[in-house]
């Protein structure tokens, strides 16, 4: 039977394709590829294009970046001067009606540029090239596929007229796992930055012929997607596309809002809210919200509301980064009136607080043209309480709006606390990304967790949790804050890979966060540590005396007045620490008034934000609505629970590269039930196990299995430099490869000492620099023909995978067995084997085989480096008779047989009856018989497939 190969993937997607309503076209060139897309242009826009105009046409097409490029696709209309002196107006793609394009598919373009490049699957819209995908067989990495297009990037994508700069979407595949991404031009991209497609309910469609395909490049889909579905970010200049919970959230509330065209006052039935966790990317999905109704002629205004000045601020500048001056921010509540009323601003963001002052009180007349036009209000944060009666007076003061929620951590009944639930205020989830889901995708980090003891209990409190333990002489004693402070110093570098990265620490309150301040700083004047500290709180004595206040919309809580009234005190502190921030840093904060407060607010956030602090000192601001991926340590000292919790652990988990594994969570308070409840709230009950990562023992154990496989393969340092042959090369590079990455995550626990390990530090390095060494080598031959197995591995660190049992693993240990004398270790390895046949669900099917190799073949076997070859042979040789028994006893056409079983391994689809019965030499059987023989057939074609393929190469 033929092997899979990338050329079958190819044929099956494009036939594929074809199916779904793209014509397929043969490019052989740039040549051919200019010529078809005058074709397509004319047919499209419905004209003719004389040789001379359509220079004119590949003028506009050649100008400009991957960015100007995606710019030039979207302007609705482009115009040129016909030979006859006329005016000529057309456009490259239909973006409002994206389903009115013309489709086709081609495949092995050749593009010459600083070396010749040969492109898998092409998808052409109205000719221009603006989906590509490249394929590769099953077996290797996905990130192979990935670094294919880095190089097409530098070496072809941009030559001659560059018309692969206007490709929007990558696609890259190996036939069972695919992922997308937006084309970054010359930007740096990360693996990373790659997703994978799934349906709403957010089940991954991995597989490129079962499920993607039809999903995702569906004429009308794909269309979408690029039309309304990719940001272009004005800052960086880049494309970003939404991934699928985005698209699916966006869809859900754009549905919602087209449903209720006419609305006969507030009903809650029509709004809703989107549970997207913590770091998911909630901004982005906002946005593309607000400028999709914003363009529904009937939506006279969307409002964004926030409930804190800064992100009042953050979000403007978030949205002008997707596109600038798309929205307005009020900078004061007569200038939100203002915005309100002016018919040309179409997306406003606001806080509540301004909101609620605009509707109250000398306002309501300025407001009353704006209170019966059709808004929509899009809430950020919405499991916040701040809403009250604020949200009664939006809800009673506006005839015809219509409000949607965003929120990683909704208030739930369980959370609720006897108060209103999200959805009592928003209705229901229109959809849902958890926490396991995002985890899941890679697009937030899990959470290392350890529970720091810091006094031992007494026999009079035995059976209490230490949570319950309130007494202010055991959590506010000196002494435990002083051994909290030195076990901080002592593994913050470890923490924070050597202050890569920052951290946070949240403490029980205003007065917990100065006793912590006094202490760090009183130990690095003694020169006990050289951290960097900044800390802010509030001090203000009566919120409510300043509209809009700033200390309300930074998230602080009024402090408790002393028995006489103000505590000046406590002013004076944060005027010293902010001298401290300033003599630290060279500034020139102050905190003279509201607004001095708020810029010194700023100041803090970007100083974290760019990793310039090592540790920010909070009792509750920056807990919520703050990102920072260099934040990768919250150090906790303060009773957290339910929402509060997440929030304030998922400030460590955001993405930023592969030397951030995780956001370590230090808690010197017993949090371990309030932590597994709020995972089980917010995810599901059977999650906590994929949120937190395994115990440091755990670890240990792995890597010193690691370590013996390893030097099995090179016994010494030097051992290394012998290696001859691309395959001895590569299982080392794997071995040490799995050894790294254990590292990675061990290294983070504070308990990590080499003692435990079965290597010694040096040896450690001494391995790594050779492993170094070999992947300079590798990556500095100037060879593009050159053609390594060693390409097809990813030399990067990643997160650990488990090591698959199949029949290569069998092989291995036969080679083991075959090469000891004693009988006591062939004894070893064979009741291992023997295990493994009977325990093993894949292996069950190749039990009979495997042992009839062993029985017959491996005795008569002299030299143990040919055994893989041996097995490979007499696998073959079997898997051939099995197939001429199979079409044997059915009768079946073996040729039809041998494509049938392709196509099942590539799409993964069961067969149909009727495909089945297509098969039979002798034509179709009865109707009655036709169910029998068809099953028949196809039980006997699926144990094969167990058989001979499932498993054997661990694919």
């Amino acid at each position: 039977m033929s092997k899979q190969s990338e050329q079958i993937l190819e044929e099956q997607l494009v036939n594929q394709l074809q199916k779904l309503g793209y014509k397929y076209i043969t490019i052989a060139d740039e040549k051919s590829l200019l010529a078809n897309l005058k074709t397509q242009l004319e047919k499209h826009n419905h004209i003719k294009f004389s040789e001379s105009e359509f220079e004119k046409v590949l003028n506009i097409v050649n100008k400009g970046s991957v960015f100007e490029k995606a710019k030039i696709l979207r302007e609705q209309k482009h115009h040129i001067i016909r030979d006859n002196g006329d005016n000529l107006y057309f456009e490259f793609l239909n973006v409002e009606h994206w389903c009115q394009n013309e489709y086709q598919v081609t495949n092995q373009i050749t593009q010459e540029g600083k070396y010749q490049n040969r492109y898998d699957v092409t998808l052409l819209i109205n000719g221009l090239p603006l989906i590509q995908i490249e394929l590769k067989r099953r077996g290797l990495e996905m990130k192979e596929a990935f670094n294919q297009i880095n190089r097409y990037q530098k070496h072809s994508f941009g030559a001659g007229k560059g018309l692969f700069h206007f490709v929007q979407l990558f696609i890259i595949s190996n036939g069972v796992n695919t992922k997308y991404f937006s084309n970054f031009g010359t930007h740096k991209q990360e693996y990373l930055q790659t997703f994978h497609w799934t349906d709403e309910q957010n089940n991954p469609l991995n597989n490129i012929l079962n499920g993607f395909t039809d999903a995702f490049l569906e004429p009308c889909h794909i269309s979408k997607m690029i039309c309304k579905y990719i940001v272009l970010n004005e800052t960086d200049k880049r494309l970003m596309v939404l991934r699928p919970y985005q698209y699916y959230a966006v869809e859900s509330i754009i549905k919602k809002v087209t449903e209720n065209e006419i609305l006969n006052g507030y009903n809650i039935e029509k709004n809703g809210y989107i549970w997207h966790t913590t770091g998911s990317g909630k901004t982005l999905t906002s946005f593309k919200a607000s400028q999709i109704l914003s363009k529904i002629p009937a939506i006279k205004k969307v409002v964004f509301v926030v409930d804190r000045k800064d992100l009042d601020y953050q979000t403007n500048q978030e949205y002008d980064k997707f596109n600038k001056g798309s929205v307005s921010s009020a900078t004061n509540t007569d200038d939100l009136i203002r915005k309100f009323n002016d018919p040309n601003v179409s997306i406003i963001v606001t806080t509540i607080q301004k909101l609620n002052n605009a509707i109250s009180g000398r306002n309501l007349v300025k407001m009353k043209s704006i209170q019966n036009e059709r808004m929509v209000f899009i809430f950020d944060e919405c499991h916040r309480s701040q809403f009250g009666d604020t949200h009664k007076n939006i809800v009673n003061y506006f005839s015809n709006i219509q409000l949607f929620g965003f929120t990683g951590t909704p208030i739930l009944a369980e959370n609720a606390n006897g108060e209103k639930t999200t959805a009592s205020l928003f209705g229901k989830c229109l959809h849902k990304y958890v926490i396991t889901d995002a985890i899941r995708d890679e697009n937030v980090l899990k959470f290392s967790i350890e529970y720091i003891q810091t006094f031992k209990k007494k026999e009079h409190i035995i059976d209490l949790k230490i949570e319950q333990i309130n007494e202010t002489e055991v959590f506010e004693a000196p002494e435990r804050k002083e051994a909290i402070v030195d076990y901080i110093i002592q593994y913050h570098d470890q923490k924070t890979q050597s202050k890569k990265f920052c951290a946070m620490m949240c403490v029980q309150d205003i007065d917990a966060v100065i006793k912590y301040y006094e202490i760090f700083k009183r130990k690095k004047l003694n020169g006990e540590h050289n951290l960097k500290i900044a800390t802010i709180f509030s001090f203000a004595q009566n919120e409510e005396e300043m509209e809009d206040s700033t200390y309300s919309q930074l998230g602080m809580v009024a402090e408790p007045q002393a028995e006489y009234g103000y505590r000046p005190h406590r002013r004076e502190l944060l005027e010293n620490y902010v001298q401290d921030f300033n003599d630290l840093f060279g500034e020139k904060q102050n905190i003279k008034d509201t607004e001095s407060f708020y810029n010194y607010y700023n100041a803090v956030a970007k100083k974290s934000k760019q990793n310039e602090t090592d540790i920010l000192l909070v009792a509750n601001m920056f807990l919520t609505g703050f990102d920072s991926k260099y934040l990768n340590t919250l150090y906790v000292d303060k009773n957290l629970q339910y929402h509060g919790l997440i929030q304030a652990f998922s400030r460590t988990n955001r993405i930023l590269d592969k030397n951030k594994t995780q956001g370590n969570i230090v808690c010197f308070r017993n949090l371990k039930d309030k932590t597994d409840e709020a995972i089980a709230l917010f995810s599901n009950k059977e999650a906590i196990d994929e949120i937190i990562v395994e115990p440091y023992e755990t670890y240990v154990e792995k890597f010193n299995e690691t370590t013996q496989k390893l030097l099995e393969i090179v016994p010494k340092v030097d051992a290394v430099d012998s290696l001859y042959t691309e395959e001895d090369k590569l299982q080392f590079i794997l071995a040490f490869r799995a050894l790294i990455r254990l590292h990675k995550k061990m290294s983070h626990y504070s308990e990590f000492t080499w003692d435990d390990l079965d290597i010694e530090e040096q040896l450690f390095a001494d391995y790594t620099s050779k492993y170094l060494d070999l992947k300079d080598r590798l990556g500095s031959d100037p060879s593009p023909e050159k053609t390594s197995i060693l390409n097809d591995i990813d030399f990067e660190l990643e997160l650990i995978r488990r090591d698959t049992i199949n029949v290569t693993y069998i092989i291995q240990l036969l080679i083991k067995f075959k090469s000891k004398h004693s009988a006591k270790d062939k004894e070893s390895i064979e009741k291992e084997i023997a295990n493994l046949l009977n325990t093993e669900v894949s292996l069950r099917s190749k039990r009979e085989l495997i042992e009839k190799f062993i029985q017959e073949s491996l005795p008569n076997i002299e030299d143990t480096d040919t055994i893989p070859e041996e097995f490979e042979k007499f696998w073959n040789e079997e898997q051939e008779n099995a197939l001429q028994e199979l079409v044997r006893s059915e009768n079946l056409s073996e040729e039809k047989t041998e494509k049938l079983i392709e196509n099942y391994l590539f799409t993964e689809r069961e067969p149909l009856r009727k495909e089945i019965l297509a098969l039979r030499e002798e034509g179709r059987p009865s109707v009655l018989k036709s169910k029998e023989i068809g099953d028949r057939i196809l039980n006997k074609i699926l144990d094969f497939v167990e058989t001979f393929v499932n498993g054997v190469s661990g694919n």
